[in-house]
């Protein structure tokens, strides 16, 4: 049914404009079952419909909003699962959902339309099973308009917001999509390699579950305990501009700079047969900080490799990022050497201006609130 859902949505602004009402409306509510094609999905979901990978979630249009309710089914997350919430756009706050009823507090509401994003905050515990949406009486569901930026950020721990309160919600992948006015979506998974191998709990890698519907959580769910391939033309809207920043974990594990290098290689080949022409970024490490002012990098020069292989085969359209230098002790926790709140902010700042520098200019306006 997701299918149908997706599809549907990409039809365009014309045919949703005739679809602009609510799916059922009783006792005056404006209720929206989960096929509904205003619902606008990003990220990951599954049939039933539920979220996977941080990040993943929804987003509505809705003209004269008071109240919100999510409905979720008994896929979701038990006992709840944090959502991250921004209305027009302002600052994301955190919601505990459970399954059932969930009345979402909403704030920044403005008189006409408002943008409604959720998405799942956190890298575990993470999954959502929408069944409905339960708005006020005579609240009118428009179309979401997306940007036609958008990000897709693929790595770890690193890219994911593991240790912070808000998640991937604080983390700089989506606080740079937030800067160029973006969709951002962020396949991201803490204790992950690259190469498919088992590390810190992650039964596969990146360059494996990236191509899946689930993240690696999978393994120790007890209702959904299997992968299935992810539909790329259910990217909604397909990437412009894809990110990668990976490689700590298979360092852990003592993968070989040689087996790294050719693992780099052939996820970036198998990457081009979906995204043939956008741009890839190519991170080299930040490092692991120490109090003494020292930095431990993995890899070196294997990234360059990779960026100087692809080159040499006629790709000229990935570009690496060097981020020596960006993150120092003071930007990181000190028990786990992960970049803070204020470190994932600085890392961001750095990002953008890097970006800024290579050509790309943020957008005037995001296009469902001009």
């Amino acid at each position: 049914m997701l299918a149908r859902v997706c599809s549907l949505a990409s039809l365009g602004l014309a045919a949703l404009v005739l679809n602009a009402v609510p799916a059922f409306s009783a006792a005056n509510d404006v209720t929206l079952f989960y096929d509904n094609p205003l619902i606008f999905y990003h990220g990951r979901w599954d049939a039933s419909p539920g979220t996977w990978w941080a990040s993943s979630g929804f987003n509505l249009v809705v003209d004269n909003l008071s109240s919100l309710i999510l409905n979720l089914g008994p896929h979701t997350t038990s006992p709840l699962v944090s959502l991250g919430l921004s209305v027009n756009y302002d600052t994301v706050y955190t919601f505990n959902a459970s399954a059932g009823s969930n009345a979402i507090p909403l704030s920044n509401v403005q008189t006409g339309p408002n943008v409604v994003r959720i998405n799942v905050e956190g890298w575990q515990n993470n999954r959502v099973n929408l069944e409905s949406i339960v708005l006020n009486p005579g609240a009118v569901v428009l179309p979401y308009i997306p940007s036609p930026l958008a990000f897709q950020f693929i790595g770890d721990s690193l890219s994911a917001g593991q240790y912070l309160s808000e998640g991937v919600d604080q983390a700089w992948p989506l606080l740079t999509s937030q800067y160029f006015k973006a969709e951002g979506t962020v396949n991201a998974q803490p204790g992950a390699a690259l190469a498919d191998i088992y590390a810190w709990g992650n039964v596969h890698g990146v360059s494996y579950q990236f191509f899946r519907t689930e993240d690696t959580g999978f393994y120790s769910t007890t209702d959904h305990n299997y992968t299935t391939p992810w539909n790329f033309t259910l990217d909604h809207p397909k990437p412009t501009h894809l990110v990668i920043h990976i490689g700590a974990n298979d360092a852990s594990q003592n993968v070989s700079q040689a087996l790294f290098t050719q693992t780099y290689m052939d996820f970036i080949a198998r990457l081009r047969t979906i995204y043939v022409y956008q741009p890839i970024f190519v991170f080299t490490p930040w490092g692991w900080p120490a109090a003494d002012g020292s930095i431990s990098y993995y890899y070196t020069g294997a990234y360059q490799t990779v960026v100087d292989q692809r080159h040499a085969s006629g790709d000229e359209n990935i570009f690496l990022v060097n981020t020596t230098g960006w993150v120092s002790w003071e930007d990181v926790f000190p028990t786990n050497q992960h970049p803070t709140v204020e470190g994932h902010q600085k890392i961001a700042g750095l990002f953008e201006t890097w970006l800024e520098t290579w050509g790309l200019q943020a957008g005037p306006f995001w296009p469902s609130l001009p």
